[in-house]
């Protein structure tokens, strides 16, 4: 499992369902009063595939070897940092199987929110991904035919034309060089996303976004207030707590003020005052109003489930919402498309067989 950091990013993972399928059933077993020893090997036993199999065989060997679950799990590099402080709360407090059931719990609802999530944007991925594909297909292999086809036409062609011809023209001479051109234009724009000034200006502008901003907007409060919520219930203080959350973060910008709220709490600061005094925008006076209750009644974990709840919702709102109001849009663009190439070939055609009846 100790690879090379350099090939790091050709190892398999374990996959989401199988750590909730882990967490879930060791919760059971150490709850039954199966010794966790022997639960470990059981359930490497029961692993559905190669990877679970080897991890789980070796935290159990580490296990049978004195170390605690916390420091066995870290070692294998495949649980986040929020989930191993969860299992060593756990095993501090003597209540590993209550802190097992709660991460299943947990695990499971943060799988329902990236479920949502990936079935909203689906419809317009496959739409603009089948769009992408068919215009190239057009540009290189159909359009290039027309292109002798036109020039032998004697007569002015229509504006219309002579952009299809254009473009026919740079597909036919160039349809390779540009789509090279493409892909490593992609590459590079990916490379310099991963600059961490230019990530923080890009991952605050993707939640401004029209029609979908929300959508991403809303993952990350969720995520934010289940996290954060999760682990000052598990009993973590409130700063080390804000550093975790942060790391369980997947945007840059909510991640960078997660972390600078935590060093303004060290000064002795609320968070409610952070966040009504600091510029972080990201944040909604929801969220500013309802710590402030958290803060006050002294339930800020509780308050901050619920406000995970409203935003799951809010997400699915948003995912039942999303294909309707995006369908009209891609099927005008689309239609304005072949609307177009279709104008651009008929016109001269049309107007070729009205010279030739005059």
């Amino acid at each position: 499992m100790n690879l090379n950091p350099a090939l790091k990013i050709f190892q398999p993972k374990i996959n989401f369902q199988d750590k909730l399928f882990f967490t879930k059933h060791l919760a059971t077993m150490i709850k039954a009063g199966v010794p966790i020893e022997e639960a470990l090997e059981t359930l490497s036993e029961q692993g559905k595939n190669k990877i679970i199999k080897e991890t789980l065989a070796m935290v159990s060997k580490q296990v049978q070897n004195g170390k605690s679950l916390h420091e066995s799990l870290k070692k294998t590099g495949e649980f986040s940092e929020l989930y191993l402080n969860l299992i060593s709360v756990g095993e501090e407090s003597g209540t590993l199987e209550e802190s097992l059931e709660f991460l299943a719990k947990q695990l499971a609802k943060d799988y329902s929110l990236r479920q949502k999530v990936t079935a909203a944007l689906m419809y317009p991925s496959l739409v603009l991904s089948a769009t992408i594909i068919m215009g190239g297909f057009i540009a290189l292999y159909v359009l290039p035919k027309l292109v002798d086809f036109f020039e032998a036409f004697d007569f002015p062609l229509p504006l219309s034309t002579r952009i299809l011809l254009f473009i026919a023209n740079a597909a036919k001479n160039f349809g390779v060089l540009i789509a090279i051109t493409i892909v490593l234009s992609f590459l590079g724009l990916y490379s310099l996303v991963q600059i961490k000034t230019i990530k923080l200006w890009w991952h605050s502008r993707i939640i401004q976004l029209p029609i979908i901003g929300n959508l991403f907007w809303y993952n990350q409060l969720a995520r934010f207030s289940r996290n954060f919520g999760v682990l000052l219930k598990a009993g973590i203080p409130i700063t080390r707590s804000l550093e975790i959350t942060a790391n369980t973060l997947t945007n840059a910008k909510f991640a960078s003020d997660t972390k600078k709220i935590a060093e303004l709490l060290n000064k002795g600061k609320n968070i409610h005052d952070i966040l009504d005094n600091q510029k972080f925008t990201e944040f909604p006076s929801l969220v500013t109003k309802m710590v402030e209750v958290g803060e006050k009644t002294g339930k800020l974990e509780d308050t901050l489930i619920y406000l995970a709840d409203f935003y799951e919702e809010e997400i699915d709102n948003i995912s039942k919402n999303l294909s309707t109001v995006l369908e009209p849009i891609l099927l005008l663009t689309i239609g304005l498309v072949v609307g177009f190439v279709a104008m651009a070939i008929i016109s001269p055609i049309y107007e070729l067989t009205g010279n030739i009846r005059r």
